[in-house]
């Protein structure tokens, strides 16, 4: 399906998500009462949700349609619903809210199990329990920017386990594979989580059991991100020749014509490892690489899964500015303030307080001790406030790079809020 041809973007654009939903099932093949059938719906109720227009949609039934026909989330306004709601209880500082979504969306994905067995249709129960535990991975995933991750993770670990137990009951191979997949995306979300709370043993395990989940799912893009996203841990964590080692491996999976938004990541993901290593001109030539990759993206379909997170040219200038904050390039870091800005702008206050950081460390590279420093306090703020070991880490070795003489009171004021924090 071409998620970019006029007649799709046309009703994505003008909130007509039920013909989005129809121009996707026929490009599936399929009939209002198969797509019915695999969702846990009725063809009528399929009738109606594609024939609803411009008005309100039950987001639970279409995650579940959407799913299953492989709908890029932004088309149909799920990521907005998602990102609304978050941003609701931040604004109200309603954690009861939040909480209320986080059950609300375990409650979704174990709604099929419940509501389907009755029926006596065991593989479209499967198949509905799939989709709609993919949803819910999604969701936890968007919600992590704005959730502290020791909130989170016990939920997804649970989400975990209810994936594997649904796994280890599945009569079929497609069935055994599909929710293999399922498995492995929130398998590494819970290596990220983890990652984030400072537990980078964990983290480890988890990415590896993602990695080894994908395998078991015979799908090389998915076995490629998986990859992908290890390669990016030990390439952060200081570990640059293991980071560049997965991120050959993931390549290897992918072959010459890999989707421009794997290679533009992976490029990026190996731009940080040479980085890590002190290796500017290797690191200066994959951000090349990956700007160059970045800009065929919108040329393509949708990105394709797992990619649910957007990618672009900005995105590449806020890891060059990562990688300048490794070197000590401050010039790597002022050359991209736009794009910092831009990513800085999104809705994801983990990672902006990650790249300040990176910020911060350009600025003390130049010389600039208050600029560095007031904007590594600010980070550290939001650190302290989702208990983000990561943040917190990485705040801690922005100061450990000061070695000057009398510390000013911009330094010692960071060094008091810095002191004694245990997360």
């Amino acid at each position: 399906m071409n998620w970019s041809a006029q007649a799709i973007r046309d009703a994505a654009r003008a909130g007509d998500y039920g013909r989005v939903v129809k121009l996707a099932r026929i490009a599936a093949g399929l009939s209002q009462g198969q797509l019915g059938e695999t969702c846990g719906m009725s063809q009528s109720a399929v009738s109606r949700l594609e024939g609803r227009g411009a008005s309100s949609y039950e987001t639970a039934q279409l995650s579940r349609v959407s799913s299953r026909l492989r709908i890029p989330p932004h088309l149909v306004g799920l990521a907005d619903h998602a990102a609304a709601i978050v941003a609701r209880g931040d604004a109200n500082g309603d954690d009861v809210e939040r909480r209320h979504f986080l059950g609300g969306v375990a409650a979704v994905a174990a709604a099929p199990a419940l509501s389907m067995a009755a029926t006596g249709q065991a593989h479209a129960a499967r198949t509905g329990q799939a989709a709609t535990l993919r949803v819910a991975t999604t969701a936890f995933r968007r919600l992590d920017g704005t959730t502290p991750s020791r909130q989170l993770v016990d939920t997804v670990l649970s989400h975990l386990k209810l994936t594997q137990s649904i796994a280890q009951t599945a009569e079929g191979e497609d069935e055994r594979t599909t929710l293999a997949a399922v498995g492995s995306e929130v398998a590494s979300l819970a290596g990220w989580l983890h990652w984030d709370m400072g537990d980078h043993g964990s983290a480890r395990t988890w990415y590896g059991a993602s990695v080894k989940t994908a395998r078991r799912a015979a799908n090389p893009l998915l076995v490629a991100y998986q990859l992908g996203s290890l390669a990016q841990f030990e390439a952060h964590s200081g570990n640059a020749a293991q980071g560049l080692s997965l991120a050959r491996s993931a390549r290897r999976q992918l072959g010459p014509n890999m989707p421009a938004i794997a290679d533009a990541w992976l490029s990026g993901v190996e731009a940080l490892a040479h980085a890590t290593a002190g290796d500017a001109d290797s690191a200066d030539q994959a951000l090349r690489t990956a700007t160059r990759r970045a800009k065929n993206i919108e040329r393509e379909s949708a990105p394709p899964w797992p990619w649910v997170f957007s990618f672009t040219e900005a995105k590449v200038g806020a890891t060059r500015v990562s990688c300048g904050a490794r070197l000590g390039l401050p010039r790597w870091i002022a050359d991209e303030q736009d794009s910092a800005a831009a990513v800085m702008s999104s809705g994801h206050e983990k990672q902006r307080a990650l790249l300040q950081l990176d910020m911060a460390s350009g600025h003390l590279a130049a010389g600039r001790l208050d600029g560095a420093f007031t904007m590594a306090a600010q980070a550290l703020e939001t650190g302290l406030r989702y208990k983000s070991g990561r943040i917190v880490e990485r705040a801690r070795a922005v100061r450990r790079s000061y070695s000057g003489p009398t510390p000013p009171k911009v330094v010692r004021d960071f060094d008091d809020r810095l002191y004694g924090v245990f997360l």
